[in-house]
């Protein structure tokens, strides 16, 4: 295993559990702090009679510093979630890190080069939310996104710019999260939100990725309270115009003398071909100029939720994704991992796995 790898993994662990450099160093008998920080960062590397050392110190097996199935010290996430308690966060977190790690450990195994070039959107936290819609609406009609982008943006998003998105089913409370690896992009999204939902939260993920470095998202986001900081605000103007660009909102017709029951119909009626919520849609038409502020503060919310239906549309997109579901069926194909292992990992019955993966039109034999 390489140093870093195993370095960053002990500073992971330490720093979960309220370690100073100064205690592991006493635990360890270094003579210094500086042999510890040389370890974390990877410039110096451990001998196996100190692995075992710092198994013992930090509490955990010896395969957690060299299990390629794991997320430890590695990236961050952002999470888009309300209420969901800290230690459970926490331990999904950790499973959901699995599904990347695998992803990356088997793209290695079979030979998949990550993207030599990462896109990035020209956008800082000075630049304006009119910047921001202007980025979506280049976004959307330079990646063809066409009359409907909701259909189209993760697609495009994993073929074009190499992001890994995955549908999951996420604990209570949590809509969608993105994650940065050195070598990977990835985006989570809970597929049992509502379409509108899940399209926006994409879309909004896709904001964090293509800003990270110039605008490191919080981890955690609260997307059941409005807007805190300007990030999280440009992203949110940013979603709103890629999944309803200028030429969509057109395609739509005037607005003009709508207001209560009967604005709230129609923007139920356009809300349902474009993917998105009526709610997104009403503020859409606001800040493009098309509906004044007041008479969208006047319309009832009751009249907009589920986009009118008395019940949200409750059918689910496969689990994962198509790219995910190939390179994992190839890698068992070809011997690189057992099913029982991917099932494992997974949370699924072998039985379930086959499913997931026949959904996206993946052939997959469960007796390998």
């Amino acid at each position: 295993m390489q140093a870093g790898f195993i370095g960053a993994r002990i500073k992971a662990k330490r720093e979960e559990l309220g370690f100073s450099q100064e205690a592991v160093t006493r635990l360890l008998g270094f003579k210094d702090r500086q042999t510890l920080s040389a370890i974390e960062t990877g410039d110096r590397r451990v001998s196996a009679e100190e692995l075992l050392r710092f198994s013992e110190a930090l509490a955990v097996p010896l395969d957690y510093f060299a299990d390629p199935f794991l997320l430890a010290g590695e990236g961050r996430f952002s999470w888009r979630q309300s209420g969901v308690p800290a230690p459970k966060l926490d331990a999904y977190e950790r499973d959901a890190g699995r599904l990347i790690a695998l992803f990356r450990a088997l793209g290695a195994e079979m030979g998949r080069e990550p993207p030599l070039l990462r896109r990035t959107l020209t956008l800082t936290r000075a630049s304006s939310y009119e910047d921001a819609v202007a980025a979506g609406e280049r976004f959307a009609e330079e990646f063809g996104l066409g009359e409907v982008p909701a259909l189209r943006l993760g697609e495009a998003m994993e073929r074009d710019l190499g992001i890994l998105v995955l549908m999951v089913d996420a604990v209570p409370g949590v809509s969608g999260a993105a994650c940065h690896l050195p070598e990977l992009d990835a985006v989570l999204i809970n597929r049992r939100e509502v379409p509108g939902r899940r399209h926006y939260d994409l879309a909004h993920e896709l904001f964090h990725i293509l800003t990270w470095d110039a605008m490191p998202p919080e981890r955690l986001e609260d997307f059941a309270a409005p807007p805190r900081g300007r990030v999280e605000q440009l992203a949110n103007n940013f979603a709103a115009a890629v999944l309803m660009p200028r030429a969509a909102l057109d395609r739509l017709g005037p607005w003009d003398g709508l207001e209560g029951n009967v604005l709230a119909a129609r923007l139920n009626a356009a809300a349902e071909p474009l993917g998105v919520t009526s709610s997104a849609l009403r503020w859409r038409l606001v800040g493009a100029g098309l509906l004044p502020k007041a008479v969208a503060q006047g319309v009832d919310e009751a009249l907009l939720r589920n986009n009118g239906r008395e019940e949200p549309a409750r059918e689910l997109p496969p689990l994962f994704s198509k790219p995910f579901a190939e390179l994992v069926a190839a890698a068992v194909d070809r011997g690189r991992i057992s099913v029982r292992r991917v099932a494992g990992l997974l949370g699924l019955a072998i039985d379930d796995l086959a499913d997931a993966f026949a959904a996206h039109g993946v052939a997959f034999d469960p007796g390998i």
